[in-house]
C-alpha cells in the first residue's frame, strides 16, 4: 500500500484540525507538515517535497491556485473549498479531487479510493492546471454551503440577511428566520462575499440588500433593522464609523 507524504495547507485552524481528525484513521497518509496560508504552504512544499497536498482555495496573501503556479514541481493536489457543487462536478472525472467543506467521511473514502489507483510520480497535465485556474478566475460566489445534522444545504446569498460570529462559531441568518452554522470564520467570509455584504462589527456582516431601516446610534454608530422574521437590530461598532460614513455617504 502506498503511503502518501502529505502536506495540509488550510488557513482556518478549525477546518485544518477537522481534516487531520478525518485523515487519522487512514494509513494512506503520512502528514509531514501543516501550513496556515499560501505563502507558508509554498515554502513548505519546496522544503518538504510532499507527494500530496490538501490545499485550500481561498487564503489571504496567496490563494491555492497562485501558490501552485509558483511551484517548479507540483505534487498531486486535493482542493478543499467552501464553494458550491458546480466546481466539484467539473473535476469529478479527473485524477484530482475537489472536496467541499465541511468534508464528510463518506466523500473522503471516495478520494482515498482514487488515490490508491494513482502513481505518485504522475503530474497534473498542463491543460488541466490551466483549466483549474480559468474556472477559479471566472467563478462567482452565489451560495454558501452549510451542514445541518447529516444534511448539507446550499444557501443562496440573496437569502442571507446577516452573518453573526458567536464565540468560535459563525451563523448565517436567512430571510425566513432560520439559522445555519458554517465552519468558515467571519474574517474569511468578509473576504469572499461580494460587495453587497458589509462588515459593520467584528461580529456582524450584513447583506445591504436586506436593510429595512437604519438610524443613528451613540458615538456615530448606526443601528440597522433588517428584513428578516427574527426582528433583530444590529449596531455597527465605533471602529467602523469611517467605513459606514463612506458606504452610506453620511
Amino acid at each position: 500500500m502506498k503511503v502518501w507524504r502529505t502536506l495540509l495547507i488550510e488557513d482556518e485552524e478549525p477546518a485544518r484540525e477537522r481534516l487531520k481528525r478525518l485523515l487519522l484513521p487512514y494509513p494512506d497518509f503520512a502528514i509531514v507538515g501543516e501550513a496556515a496560508n499560501g505563502i507558508d504552504g509554498l515554502d513548505q512544499t519546496r522544503a518538504l517535497q510532499p507527494e500530496l497536498l490538501f490545499l485550500d482555495v481561498e487564503m489571504p496573501g496567496l490563494n491555492g491556485f497562485d501558490m501552485l503556479a509558483r511551484l517548479d514541481r507540483q505534487p498531486r493536489v486535493i482542493f478543499t473549498t467552501a464553494y458550491d457543487q458546480y466546481a466539484i462536478r467539473a473535476f469529478e472525472e479527473n485524477s484530482l479531487d475537489y472536496l467541499l467543506k465541511p468534508i464528510e467521511k463518506e466523500r473522503l473514502d471516495k478520494t482515498v479510493k482514487k488515490l490508491q489507483q494513482i502513481e505518485p510520480v504522475e503530474m497534473i497535465p498542463l491543460p488541466l492546471a490551466a483549466m483549474i485556474r480559468q474556472l477559479h478566475e471566472k467563478k462567482e460566489l452565489k451560495s454558501l454551503t452549510v451542514k445541518l445534522g447529516d444534511r448539507i444545504f446550499l444557501i443562496k446569498l440573496n437569502e442571507i440577511v446577516y452573518l453573526e460570529a458567536d464565540d468560535k462559531y459563525v451563523f448565517l441568518h436567512t430571510i425566513d428566520g432560520r439559522r445555519f452554522l458554517t465552519e468558515l470564520t467571519i474574517s474569511a467570509l468578509a473576504e469572499q462575499l461580494p460587495d453587497s455584504f458589509l462588515r459593520i462589527h467584528r461580529s456582524y456582516i450584513i447583506n445591504t440588500d436586506h436593510i429595512r431601516e437604519m438610524r443613528k446610534g451613540f458615538n456615530g454608530t448606526l443601528v440597522f433593522s433588517m428584513n428578516s422574521t427574527d426582528g433583530r437590530k444590529l449596531s455597527s461598532s465605533r471602529a467602523m464609523n469611517e467605513q459606514m460614513r463612506q458606504w452610506f455617504n453620511l
